[in-house]
């Protein structure tokens, strides 16, 4: 079942999951930021997943869920995720891990396979570059879930945040994801924006088939332009305006930023070229 735009308002998940949604809303945020407070049953210590934005009154509700904080953890660094971290660590008197070094506070920073253990509390990170270099997954086997940052969305698609974010490493950790899915205990994905999706593997089809169904579509457009109108500046812009002519034209300036990863990977990265 798909929430509808401004009714997914967070709420607990599992036995150890709760989602305190940040009062961010706008096109880009949909629903605002979800900030994941994770505690293992019985447990005193929780682990905050991006605390969001600077908002006092959000970082205060995010502070009432937890209750004692043993460690914030960041999916990436983009601002309604990470902009909050140190000052909530700050006040909370934890530490702050991410793969970012310069986003850790009194603490290491993460990576690949990384296994992270707050009294009890087990969150195994997961790379998965591509809407951001330094984006991170986190997988609870104990509630066969993954929280997904920016990567996967609980409604539409997510940007690919050229030249940061590179179309190549995102298709990759689609399949990274899928696989996780396929093969070990992952039934539902908890994202950074937008409801719960309790059935990973559709919505992950529906992701890979999608990023490929529009890098063609790009393909397609690329072969209607003169040379001289592929090597123009505002490139981009125009195959925006072909390929995403059925998004809100409000969305445009994020739907280049992705295609603009498009012309690179089409250019540079694409495996067999």
């Amino acid at each position: 079942m798909v929430v509808p735009l401004g009714e997914w308002a967070g709420g607990s998940f599992g036995e150890r999951a709760r989602c305190v949604l940040a009062p961010n809303a706008d096109l880009m945020t949909l629903d605002g930021t979800n900030t994941w407070v994770l505690r293992e049953p019985g447990a005193s210590r929780a682990v905050v997943v991006d605390p969001g934005p600077s908002i006092t009154s959000h970082l205060d509700a995010v502070a009432e869920a937890a209750g004692e904080v043993g460690l914030v953890l960041l999916t990436h660094h983009h601002h309604d995720h990470a902009e909050a971290a140190r000052e909530f660590a700050e006040r909370m008197g934890c530490g702050v891990r991410a793969l970012d070094p310069a986003l850790c506070l009194g603490a290491e920073g993460l990576g690949d396979g990384d296994v992270v253990e707050v009294d009890g509390l087990e969150v195994r990170v997961v790379a998965t570059p591509g809407h951001t270099a330094d984006s991170l997954s986190f997988w609870l086997p104990a509630e066969a879930a993954v929280l997904t940052g920016d990567t996967v969305l609980g409604r539409g698609t997510t940007v690919v945040a050229h030249p940061d974010g590179r179309l190549g490493a995102y298709l990759d950790s689609l399949d990274r994801l899928h696989a996780l899915a396929s093969e070990r205990d992952l039934a539902a994905i908890w994202p950074g924006h937008g409801p719960v999706i309790e059935q990973a593997l559709p919505v992950l089809d529906h992701y890979r088939t999608h990023r490929r169904s529009r890098l063609e579509q790009v393909e397609a457009a690329l072969a209607t332009l003169s040379p001289s109108e592929r090597a123009a500046d505002d490139l981009a812009r125009r195959v925006v305006e072909v390929v995403y002519a059925d998004v809100d034209p409000v969305l445009w300036g994020a739907a280049e930023l992705s295609v603009r990863a498009q012309l690179a990977y089409l250019e540079h990265g694409r495996p067999g070229r």
